[in-house]
């Protein structure tokens, strides 16, 4: 695969990842309907939209992340690998905790938006600050930024892991007994570190299969990862058993990296490459018009379906027309909120 149509692909797979995002918070069947037959309905939708298909969205951001850490990787590169990560995850980390702090101290002490943001009067202080920052108290969708992180911090030991091709297998069979038998670590999720790891995999041992040009081949393998990865759902009975859920989640989307042809990707416009803004402002406003739509909408089933459905390009508009906006005033500061990235 040519290198433009390989980030090309990138840029793809991260912006239909954002829009699963999106729907996966915005679920507005109780806040329109309460708890009716016909709220049933919606929340049945929105909950298999949200919780079933969208869930593969933060493994496929795992993966990309990892592979991407991994690609053309050595142990001179390490020291350049984590300073470029330290601009654009860990800084950003920093920066949007700590605005989304503000933003609810400031809220909590507005009428109107008080209940909007449903959490009291949020303490200003320097303690408040640092829980908020650290443990992203009041921003939690950056939970990922946060396992992103500790996986990076892992680098060395998971290099040292997946080099060897026995030690990775026995690596990633151990965590797959570790999460079916329930095990946790306090920290890092298991899940998330055999996404991550799996990628970094091919990444090492697997950058033909990884990045070949699409071919029958490529289709059809990639078609019988996703109806493994079906028979998986449909085998976790109801998410009960957690190991098919993570294969679920970790088999879709290699499974769709494979069945879609890059020459057949049209050019990722500007707006398609603001993914990692769009994740980070997307919590905001959809709890935003989902809250404010619910004090002034009919409470009718059509309201909220129509919005849940048209969320992602609610969000995907606002965000594209706020970092125009950023980029045209303030170069810097668009680049310390997305660490200078393009996607």
């Amino acid at each position: 695969m040519e290198e433009g149509r390989f980030r090309n692909k990138i840029y793809w797979f991260t912006f239909l990842f954002s829009v699963l995002v999106v729907w996966v918070h915005s679920a507005n069947a109780e806040i329109y309907l309460g708890w009716t037959d016909e709220a049933y309905l919606l929340y049945a939708f929105e909950n298999f939209i949200g919780n079933v298909v969208a869930q593969v969205a933060v493994p496929g951001f795992f993966m990309i992340s990892s592979y991407l850490f991994y690609r053309n990787f050595s142990w001179d590169k390490l020291k350049i690998k984590w300073y470029s990560r330290i601009r654009t995850v860990l800084v950003p980390f920093i920066v949007w905790n700590f605005l989304y702090y503000m933003g609810y101290v400031i809220a909590s002490r507005i009428t109107g938006l008080k209940d909007v943001v449903g959490k009291g009067i949020v303490p200003f202080n320097l303690m408040a600050a640092g829980d908020a920052i650290l443990n992203y108290t009041y921003n939690y969708v950056f939970w990922y930024l946060y396992q992103l992180i500790l996986l990076i911090l892992l680098a060395p030991f998971i290099y040292l892991v997946i080099r060897n091709r026995y030690t990775a297998a026995a690596a990633g069979i151990a965590v797959l007994l570790a999460i079916n038998c329930g095990y946790r670590l306090m920290y890092l999720n298991l899940d998330a570190l055999l996404y991550y790891g799996i990628a970094a995999y091919f990444a090492v041992h697997g950058k033909r299969a990884a990045e070949g040009e699409w071919s029958g081949r490529r289709m059809a393998v990639g078609a019988v990862m996703a109806a493994a990865g079906v028979t998986s759902l449909m085998l976790s009975a109801g998410g009960v058993r957690v190991v098919f859920v993570v294969m679920f989640r970790l088999l879709i989307p290699l499974s769709l990296w494979l069945m879609v042809s890059e020459k057949k990707l049209l050019k990722a416009r500007g707006w398609m490459k603001n993914n990692f803004f769009l994740y980070a402002v997307h919590f905001a406003f959809v709890r935003l018009i989902n809250k404010t739509g619910a004090a002034v909408l009919p409470h009718v089933i059509e309201v909220p379906l129509t919005l849940y459905l048209l969320m992602p390009i609610i969000c995907i508009v606002i965000s594209s027309l706020l970092s125009a906006a950023i980029k045209k005033i303030s170069p810097p500061v668009w680049t310390l909120l997305t660490g200078g990235r393009t996607a």
